[in-house]
């Protein structure tokens, strides 16, 4: 099945029913799961428990970064390996935030961050100023991404680096600031990261209910993200990304420059991955270099290629399959998850490149073709 058959297959799904059945999911996530949470007693069968709650808290962002990820890579044809980079950067962003929440309640009861008082450092950096604001936060987790993005994304699509080669370029990024993140010097925690966090807007992050909070904030998120890239994938812009994925020198003999539709297009999946990061690192209480391993990227890229791209909903349901197996997998048998990924990886290149989506479409045609 081509991608061209599975752009169909999602105008299909977004029909009268398909929307309906949008709806339905959205409303079994942001309300029904609630609603289990804190309407039922603990002992109930059907009571979701507060660590669950969490848990799909962190795979509506995952969600997030894979809708993001489909956009440049199922719609643009980029294969990024350094998308790590935006989602940590994003909650590092959160993370500076959370930590300035708690000045003087940490371990040396000091004005600055635990790590940089063992340091021995005597002032806040610069570039720390103006965190201390929720508002000034939020928003840096998405224009700090998005500036490096930009600046990247103009320098690599100028001189027409495509292909394997800016996949490479990207994972080199990745590991480039992995690296410098992990420097004690660079003022971000090192590689102990951030953490002990205590409150975020006030409420205190230990309390079930602000947990719930963020976990409903998440799938709203998730929805609006969800949307707002659907919109861009059906409008001219949209048409002309797929163009640009499928023939991109016939886009430039039509006129069109692909520099601006693929910069617009790589900027505004990074800008998602950022917000994805800041609302990551409330509901786990840690962000360190960690997040910026390739690995971590590779595996963003399983999520879409699992789902099927150029779907959108196959993105965000790759993310969820690939995550749930993974919190099964290492509790149960942690030696064997990485081999179960790599198998993963294979199964899906050699029997459904097309993913879970376009397995769907085809038993779905088998039984329209039998009925």
């Amino acid at each position: 099945m081509t991608l061209t058959t599975l752009k169909e297959l999602g105008s299909r799904l977004h029909t009268r029913k398909g929307w309906l059945g949008l709806l339905g999911v959205s409303v079994l996530f942001g309300v029904l799961v609630p609603v289990l949470n804190l309407a039922l007693p603990a002992d109930s069968p059907l009571h979701i428990p507060d660590y669950v709650v969490t848990v799909m808290g962190k795979f509506a962002c995952y969600a997030m970064v894979a809708v993001a990820m489909d956009l440049i890579w199922g719609f643009t044809g980029i294969l990024s390996l350094g998308h790590g980079v935006f989602f940590a950067l994003g909650g590092y962003a959160m993370g500076m935030h959370l930590m300035l929440e708690i000045q003087g309640e940490g371990v040396y009861r000091s004005n600055l961050p635990d790590f940089m008082v063992f340091l021995d450092w005597k002032e806040l950096p610069w570039f720390w100023h103006g965190f201390d604001n929720f508002g000034f936060a939020v928003l840096m987790s998405m224009v700090v991404p998005g500036v490096l993005a930009y600046v990247f994304g103009y320098f690599a699509f100028r001189s027409r680096i495509r292909g394997v080669y800016f996949s490479i370029i990207t994972q080199a990024l990745t590991f480039a600031l992995m690296l410098l993140f992990f420097r004690n010097d660079t003022g971000f925690g090192g590689n102990n990261g951030l953490t002990d966090f205590k409150r975020i807007y006030g409420w205190s992050l230990l309390e079930p209910t602000t947990k719930l909070v963020l976990y409903v904030l998440s799938v709203v998120a998730l929805v609006l993200v969800y949307l707002a890239c659907r919109y861009v994938v059906t409008s001219k812009a949209g048409r002309v990304l797929r163009a640009i994925r499928d023939a991109e020198g016939k886009v430039m003999f039509s006129g069109y420059n692909p520099l601006h539709y693929k910069l617009f297009a790589w900027t505004l999946s990074a800008v998602i991955c950022g917000f994805a990061g800041a609302l990551y690192v409330p509901q786990v209480g840690i962000i360190n270099p960690s997040e910026m391993e390739p690995a971590n990227s590779i595996e963003m890229a399983i999520w879409v290629a699992l789902g099927g791209r150029g779907t959108l909903f196959g993105a965000a349901a790759g993310a969820a399959i690939v995550n749930g197996a993974k919190s099964v997998l290492t509790g149960a048998f942690p030696e064997i998850w990485l081999y179960f990924l790599g198998a993963l990886f294979v199964v899906v290149t050699l029997v459904i490149p097309e993913g879970v989506v376009g397995l769907y479409g085809r038993l779905a045609k088998k039984r329209s073709a039998a009925a």
